[in-house]
């Protein structure tokens, strides 16, 4: 009977293990990330897996991730700016996945000193704006990856200053569509500010918003096709809940 639960949890880890790989892959496929950049899936209520060091598209089958537990030192050879993986996860049970990524619209709009605004449809998903951090120090230390992780909130992402951003979803689809959405989100705010246009530009209201920040639809299931398409992986389908064990 043990030994039938160790291999259903073996399983489940390299399902999840499968799973960050084809989200690595498919964030530097959209341009999301470069050289740099990480992603990780909650495990249980006090480890996750966080993707291997380097280049994500360079990312192969069968390269897996590192377990880190929420608490404690990351393990050798672990990113530093993981850490704001730790405090992410330690604040919000509903985050089952986490992207940083660098997408060059975001990147633009990071510089700026401010967020977009919610004017389109993606955008809703951050109403009324994303959360923003105006320092551009990387998160190498447990003070100011913990401070990155109180001023998220309860948003679903949060711009750093000449620095990217951070994305958390309730599971890894949403993740990687919520990545996307925050690079369309920017790219329509910058053409909105080249137009001269951002002080009449219509907003999107509460009520608009509420509506069009809907997962129904298959939303992140069609974002994961679209930007999984051809991956050697891609017969995975992402999406499974925590494992329960460690």
């Amino acid at each position: 009977m043990d030994d039938d639960l160790n291999d259903d949890l073996d399983d489940l880890l390299q399902q999840k293990q499968i799973e960050v790989r084809q989200a690595a892959r498919a964030l530097s496929r959209a341009g999301l990330v470069n050289a740099y950049g990480h992603c990780s899936a909650r495990l249980d209520a006090g480890t996750f897996l966080v993707c291997k060091a380097g280049p994500m598209g360079l990312i192969g089958p069968g390269e897996d991730g590192t377990v880190c537990r929420l608490e404690g030192p990351l393990p050798d050879g672990v990113l530093g700016e993981v850490r704001v993986h730790q405090q992410i996860y330690k604040r919000r049970a509903d985050v089952e996945a986490i992207c940083r990524v660098i997408p060059p619209h975001v990147l633009t709009m990071s510089a700026l000193g401010r967020p977009p605004k919610a004017r389109h449809g993606f955008g809703a998903f951050f109403y009324p704006t994303p959360a923003y951090w105006n320092d551009p120090v990387l998160m190498r230390s447990d003070s100011i990856a913990a401070a990155v992780a109180g001023q998220l909130g309860n948003a679903s992402a949060i711009i750093l200053r000449g620095n990217g951003a951070v994305v958390a979803g309730g599971n890894m689809m949403q993740a990687v569509t919520l990545a996307w959405f925050l690079e369309d989100m920017c790219r329509v705010e910058l053409a909105v500010l080249a137009a001269g246009e951002a002080d009449h530009a219509p907003l999107l209201t509460a009520a608009e918003a509420k509506h069009r920040s809907d997962w129904a639809g298959q939303v992140a299931e069609r974002m994961w096709s679209y930007l999984t398409f051809g991956d050697p992986e891609a017969r995975f389908k992402a999406g499974r809940g925590r494992l329960g064990f460690l």
